[in-house]
């Protein structure tokens, strides 16, 4: 294969991964506009257009969607062969693109990444914060921390820690409405609503109990979110009572913005896991990251935190 060829591909991965030729020009160390003349001498190479361009965005085309879907994964593979040869056989090395909710990365995997920067220097981790499910494959991560990712032949998960869904509010809500005895009295309550991103329904409170009682229960909608985040936020405010993850709620609750109510009941969501693509190479910084990570986390005691009451 042709340097020019090289060079066209790596424009064009580049372009599709970060969606403009700027964030493509600060990834390869290039000037936007050396990137796209790459891509637009690739386009006229092939005699088909891969983007459709405006002064705003940069949108793959039909074929440049296809093109994409073909080369991304197999032309990252041979990077990272060559980068392991290059940095000497098996060595962990280069950019490693990681997905992971906010508050979930922020609060417990940032704390880990000192040590492991400090074991693989020639490791840089890129991470990438957003609350959505990522497609690892389509986006180009190596790694995604989170839960309820679709698995299939491509994907493997390590499962990080179970989690648990608690019932909490404000202390100046349950002034004025004193908090209730059993899930039958939450009719009587605002709650804060979760739109799932994935299928746009509401999230249903189905609560179990440490005894082993389950319910369905009702409760006031008073606000509807798609984000684990801003309801929190909403009900450190005193809108309602709201059900979160105990990774979100736990900063909130250990600052005595927001109290547990019912704190016998709770809901069961997917475990916290780390995921990642089954390649058969996979790579070193790959290897020893997703390795670091399910012995560290644990290790830090909070997969402990996460499931307890």
């Amino acid at each position: 294969m042709s340097t020019e060829l090289r060079s066209h591909l790596d424009a064009f991965i580049a372009a599709a991964d970060e969606g403009s030729f700027s964030a493509a020009a600060r990834r390869l160390g290039l000037t936007p506009a050396a990137v796209s003349k790459s891509v637009g001498q690739f386009e006229a190479r092939l005699g088909v257009r891969l983007f459709q361009r405006s002064t705003r965005s940069l949108a793959l085309t039909t074929d440049g969607e296809r093109l994409y879907g073909q080369v991304r994964l197999p032309w990252g593979e041979i990077g990272d062969a060559l980068t392991d040869l290059r940095q000497g056989a098996g060595k962990p090395a280069g950019t490693l693109k990681v997905a992971l909710a906010h508050t979930v990365g922020r609060e417990y995997f940032v704390p880990l990444m000192g040590e492991f920067v400090h074991r693989y220097p020639d490791v840089v981790p890129d991470l990438h914060f957003d609350n959505r499910q990522v497609d690892l494959i389509a986006e180009g991560f190596d790694v995604a921390i989170g839960g309820g990712i679709e698995l299939t032949d491509a994907l493997i998960a390590r499962e990080l820690a179970r989690l648990r869904i608690v019932l909490v509010a404000a202390p100046s809500y349950l002034q004025v409405h004193p908090a209730p005895t059993h899930p039958s009295e939450l009719a009587r309550h605002r709650g804060l609503l979760r739109r799932q991103l994935s299928t746009g329904r509401l999230s249903p409170w189905a609560l179990k109990s440490e005894a082993g009682e389950e319910v369905v229960a009702s409760v006031r909608p008073v606000m509807v979110l798609d984000d684990p985040e801003a309801i929190a936020r909403a009900a450190a405010t005193g809108m309602g009572i709201a059900m979160l993850p105990r990774p979100h709620a736990l900063p909130l609750l250990e600052r005595g913005e927001l109290v547990r109510v019912l704190p016998d009941w709770y809901a069961e969501t997917q475990p916290l896991s780390i995921y990642f693509t089954s390649r058969k190479l996979v790579p070193a910084k790959v290897r020893v990251f997703v390795d670091y990570i399910v012995k560290e986390f644990p290790a830090s005691g909070q997969a402990a935190r996460f499931q307890g009451r």
